[in-house]
């Protein structure tokens, strides 16, 4: 059986094995099956790819979203802050763990972040399924917190579980504080995003609401709010099919982006870029990606 083959039987938790040098060969590792612990990958070292695009992200890796292999990478073993990107962590426990159409109570704390918040109030109660949609399309950091306090009853419980839901997809390099991305004492990896976003490209709902090009957020009294997507991709691309934006100043412009065209599916996750390039990089990574 080839190489190919063996990737393309496999699914689930996603291990990939590399180095953290981009001058370093790029490995590819199979994805394995386990619902509670983690098998060891199993790779092999191929040269660095000839003719792939230059990226301008500091960290970076590109797979195959169906098999796992590894295409691209660029320091991606690199300890970073990855701002909203970490909402993906959010997004995977609620989409896994919660009725989605269950009522979620705001509370005052929910209110307190800035910057980016559809404005829900304390005393508010909304379906998760709404706040889940608002924190990804538009990326409102007090949709996650009302999201995680629902869940866990406060932030710092939810934290515990978004560090064992990283484990659990293999993404053992990370360690997360809050579930918005926000600046605080936590750090990823570009491989490790990679690891999670994997496995939330396999949850339906989360796919849906991923890619969705606009949202219209329901308030509490009634009023309806259009909500435009962080990821300007989804609006100039109509083979890119989510996932992901996030900045801060300590992370730098972050970016997790799913693809699909010509039978082919792929994950591309961008940490510490320029804001004026990623999005290019992301198009011109992704067009590579399906070519070779």
């Amino acid at each position: 059986m080839s190489l190919r083959s063996l990737f393309a039987c496999a699914c689930a938790v996603l291990l990939l094995a590399g180095c953290a040098d981009e001058q370093q060969p790029v490995s590819r590792s199979l994805v394995q099956a386990a619902p509670a612990t983690i098998v060891a990958p199993h790779a092999t070292a191929s040269l660095w790819p000839a003719g792939a695009p230059p990226i301008h992200a500091v960290s970076a890796i590109l797979i195959d979203a169906r098999t796992g292999e590894t295409l691209y990478q660029k320091n991606a073993d690199e300890p970073r802050q990855v701002a909203s990107t970490q909402k993906i962590v959010t997004a995977l426990i609620v989409a896994e763990q919660d009725p989605l159409d269950e009522q979620v109570s705001v509370h005052r704390e929910d209110m307190m972040v800035e910057p980016t918040k559809v404005g829900i109030r304390a005393g508010e109660s909304y379906p998760r399924r709404e706040l889940l949609s608002a924190m990804l399309v538009h990326s409102a950091n007090d949709c996650a917190s009302a999201l995680a306090r629902g869940h866990s009853g406060s932030l710092t419980v939810f934290a515990e579980e978004m560090n064992r839901c990283a484990a659990r997809c293999g993404a053992t390099a990370s360690h997360f504080v809050n579930p918005h991305g926000l600046p605080a004492a936590q750090h990823s990896t570009a491989r490790d995003m990679v690891r999670i976003a994997f496995r939330a490209y396999r949850n339906p709902d989360l796919r849906q609401a991923v890619a969705l090009r606009s949202y219209c957020f329901r308030y509490a009294n009634g009023k309806l709010c259009n909500l435009d997507p962080t990821d300007k991709l989804l609006l100039r691309d109509p083979y890119c099919n989510g996932m992901k934006t996030g900045f801060t100043e300590a992370a730098g412009k972050c970016l997790i982006t799913s693809y699909s065209r010509d039978g082919r599916d792929l994950i591309l996750v961008q940490l510490g870029s320029h804001a004026k390039y990623i999005f290019d990089d992301a198009e011109r990574m992704m067009q590579w990606g399906v070519a070779k």
